[in-house]
């Protein structure tokens, strides 16, 4: 690559550069966004090779202060989108998930109590299906089975029985039945084929409650760290709006005093061209104030137009035979 000095490579090498800005942010390998991250390596290069191609310092520092102040701005778009998000979740996402957080916290804590004070063992184990007390597992399975067959509507919901404390309901989803059994929360278990089956998924959906109730309070210790730092982020400012000012406020000058010199060449040339006639206006005046050193000088169009003296008006008639 090479370019000249002073010729019309630098305008050429800015339509690259350009160009190249946009197709960086578009032929990458990353995923999609919604906001280019920066200027690619090879547009910085054709921005380069076009400021060598200006001969002017000032241009020079320009075209840099361009792409810094470009690259401040999306840092500063990208930290108040952020600093927005942060804001929004501090106000309504992390007081809606701490309150839901407390709600199940205070719903476990209550229908845990139940569950352990109607512990199963292997020789304990009771069951209350259809209004019959069952001491097997087996049996209890088969029971809910059976009152399964007895329902004729999917939307019907039917009184099942009672578990370790909780009341149990059957229904239907889709293509399985379900019971359900609720006190502060709603513990669902699928029945299957499998009369002991059945009976281990209703088990097993309840005695998981306190490892459930551990993971709630878990979730809302870092509920709580997370709006705390939401709310510190959202205050946080931009860490470079110093620099942006600065950069922006000398880019604002440099562009002034450019337009300024452009303005004033333009200004020069048209004074330029103007000398002649102002000449031409003073050659008469000279020559009207009888100074023998002007009577040599080249003819005046002004003096020539002031000497000029219309011939006498002639008749239609003579004029028409004249011409013929």
């Amino acid at each position: 690559k090479y370019v000249t000095k002073g010729t019309f490579d630098a305008y050429n090498w800015g339509l690259v550069e350009n160009k190249q800005k946009f197709i960086g942010q578009i032929m990458t390998s990353k995923s999609p966004a919604r906001s280019a991250e920066d200027v690619d390596a090879t547009a910085l290069s054709y921005a380069e090779v076009k400021a060598l191609a200006t001969g002017d310092e000032r241009i020079r520092e320009k075209m840099d202060l361009d792409v810094q102040v470009s690259k401040l701005k999306v840092l500063k778009a990208s930290h108040d989108a952020q600093r927005y998000d942060m804001q929004d979740k501090a106000l309504k996402y992390y007081p809606q998930k701490i309150k839901e957080a407390h709600l199940f916290i205070e719903a476990l804590s209550a229908d845990l109590p139940i569950v352990q004070a109607h512990p199963v063992k292997d020789d304990a184990f009771s069951m209350l299906v259809n209004g019959t007390a069952y001491t097997e597992r087996k049996a209890a399975g088969e029971a809910l089975l059976a009152l399964c067959k007895t329902m004729t509507d999917p939307k019907q919901v039917l009184d099942a029985g009672e578990y370790r404390g909780f009341p149990m309901q059957l229904c239907v989803n889709g293509d399985e039945f379900q019971i359900k059994m609720k006190q502060g929360l709603t513990y669902t278990a699928r029945l299957s084929s499998d009369p002991v089956g059945s009976i281990s998924r209703i088990n097993h959906a309840l005695e998981g409650m306190a490892e459930k109730l551990d993971d709630y309070k878990e979730k809302l210790a870092m509920l709580q760290n997370e709006m705390k730092n939401a709310q510190a982020e959202a205050e946080r400012p931009f860490p470079k709006e110093e620099e942006l000012r600065e950069k922006s406020a000398r880019l604002a000058q440099l562009n002034r005093e450019l337009e300024n010199e452009g303005n004033k060449g333009g200004d020069s040339k048209e004074s330029e061209s103007n000398g002649p006639d102002v000449e031409a206006e003073e050659a008469p005046a000279r020559e009207e104030s009888g100074n023998p050193d002007m009577a040599d000088s080249k003819p005046s169009i002004r003096q020539a137009i002031y000497s000029f003296n219309p011939p006498a008006p002639v008749r239609v008639g003579m004029q028409r035979e004249a011409e013929r």
